[in-house]
C-alpha cells in the first residue's frame, strides 16, 4: 500500500447545515494533522472548508488550498492557510487538487461537492486517477447517492468491479483508516462499454 502523503477534502461552504457536519470536519482536519497528512482543498473560508482548515491548522498541519481567482476576488479565501495555488478556472482548480493527492476524502456537500466526486471516481473509472476514495457518510447523509451508484451497477451502467473504486465510511477516523489501508486499484478494470 502506497503511503498517504496528502488528501484532498472535498466539502461545502455552506454554513447552515447540521452541526454534527462540522463536527466530522474539525475530526477529519485534527486526524490529518495528527498523521502527518498535508491537506489539500478548495481553500474556502467557510463552511466545512473553513472548518476543516482552521481544524488542521490549529492542529499543526498543512492545508494546501486551490482556488480560481474568481472566487478570491469575491474574498472567499481563507486568508491563513500554509499554500495557496490560484487557478484560472474551476476545471484547473479539480485538476490541481487530484494532481497533489495521494487519497480523496468527500464529506458532506451539495452540487460542487457531488460534482466533485463523481468526477473523480470517473477518473479512477478511466484509469486516470488510482488512489484511495473515500465517502464519508456522516449521519447517513449521502445513503441516497450511494444507493444511485448500486442501481447503476445493477443496471449494468457500471461494472460490478467498479464498486471497489470508493469506499464508505461512517466516522472520520474509519475515513482515515481506509484511505490508509485501501488496496491499490488496478487500471485494467477500466473497460467500459461506451463514454
Amino acid at each position: 500500500m502506497k503511503k498517504i502523503k496528502s488528501v484532498c477534502v472535498y466539502c461545502a461552504s455552506s454554513s447552515k447545515i447540521n452541526p454534527d457536519y462540522f463536527e466530522a470536519a474539525r475530526e477529519i482536519g485534527q486526524l490529518l494533522a495528527q498523521k502527518g497528512m498535508r491537506c489539500v482543498c478548495g481553500a474556502g473560508n467557510q463552511g466545512l472548508m473553513g472548518t476543516l482548515a482552521d481544524s488542521v491548522l490549529a492542529h499543526g498541519g498543512e492545508v494546501m488550498g486551490v482556488i480560481p481567482r474568481f472566487m478570491i476576488d469575491e474574498g472567499w479565501c481563507h486568508p491563513d492557510l500554509t499554500q495557496t495555488i490560484v487557478t484560472a478556472d474551476m476545471h484547473e482548480r479539480k485538476e490541481r487538487m487530484a494532481q497533489e493527492a495521494d487519497a480523496v476524502i468527500a464529506l458532506p456537500g451539495g452540487c460542487g461537492t457531488f460534482e466533485e466526486l463523481f468526477e473523480i471516481i470517473t477518473w479512477k473509472q478511466l484509469g486516470l486517477f488510482l488512489n484511495p476514495i473515500v465517502i464519508l457518510n456522516t449521519d447517513g447523509y449521502y445513503d441516497p447517492l450511494i444507493e444511485m451508484l448500486h442501481k447503476a451497477i445493477d443496471e449494468n451502467f457500471m461494472r460490478r468491479e467498479h464498486e471497489r473504486m470508493w469506499l464508505v465510511a461512517q466516522t472520520p477516523q474509519e475515513a482515515i483508516d481506509a484511505i490508509e489501508q485501501a488496496p491499490a486499484w488496478d487500471p485494467s478494470i477500466r473497460k467500459i462499454a461506451a463514454i
